[in-house]
């Protein structure tokens, strides 16, 4: 457990480093494109992209209704450890909890579809 602990921390490291040195790098080309003249090839001046479409309208409402759904979960399941359907001790409900926690979510997500696709066509 040691050995793997150590593995994420060096790892993790290593790409600090590596993202420094890439923001690093990418602001001297840039200044050195720019100092050449050429500023429609360094790209600064563009504005940012953004991303078009009816999913990214409503980010709000994307994880709203997953956090609504994430509770539900974990009230369902708390439902279920009270009433004795879950049992923790043998082990063999163990992935129940996590089941029905990722189901809530999927749930969560598919609401989401259906209403910003429902948006989509009211729109056209």
């Amino acid at each position: 457990m040691e050995t793997l602990g150590t593995i994420i921390i060096v790892g993790t490291v290593f790409y600090g480093v590596y993202a420094l040195i890439k923001v690093y790098t990418d602001y001297l080309l840039k200044r050195k494109i720019v100092k050449s003249g050429h500023l429609e090839k360094a790209g600064i001046l563009d504005p940012p992209v953004q991303p078009s479409g009816e999913a990214t309208r409503y980010p709000n409402l994307k994880w709203g209704l997953i956090a609504l759904m994430a509770g539900l979960g974990l009230i369902l399941i708390e439902i279920f450890n009270r009433t004795g359907t879950i049992t923790w001790q043998d082990g063999r409900d163990g992935f129940l909890p996590i089941g029905i926690e990722l189901v809530a979510i999927a749930i969560g997500f598919l609401v989401y579809f259906f209403i910003v696709n429902a948006k989509g066509m009211k729109n056209r």
